[in-house]
């Protein structure tokens, strides 16, 4: 699960579906999205893609999540944080299990 600004929501979908992930039985390329607003005040040694330092920013986001294999996770990761415009990426992995 990742959170992203819309303006590159598409980007990272599609660099997570070239290394794996989201793929779930014969589909590829699977997602959910919901939309969100992001909020956060860059601080002094930030380097902000959006906003000032020192200023609160809020930002439409969509948080993409997917499921993928745990051979492919670290792969799903490095493809997300090449792609990803924020200095800092808010993103999380939860195991699942299969029943």
């Amino acid at each position: 699960m990742v959170y992203v600004p819309t303006s590159h929501a598409d980007q990272v979908r599609q660099a997570i579906g070239e290394v794996g992930g989201g793929k779930l039985g014969n589909y590829t390329f699977c997602s959910f999205t919901s939309k969100d607003i992001g909020r956060f005040r860059p601080e002094e040694g930030a380097n902000p893609a959006i906003g000032e330092i020192g200023k609160f920013e809020e930002v439409e986001e969509e948080r993409i999540e997917v499921t993928c294999d745990a051979a492919v996770a670290k792969d799903v990761v490095a493809a997300i944080k090449k792609v990803h415009p924020y200095e800092e990426v808010a993103l999380d992995i939860y195991p699942l299990e299969n029943i």
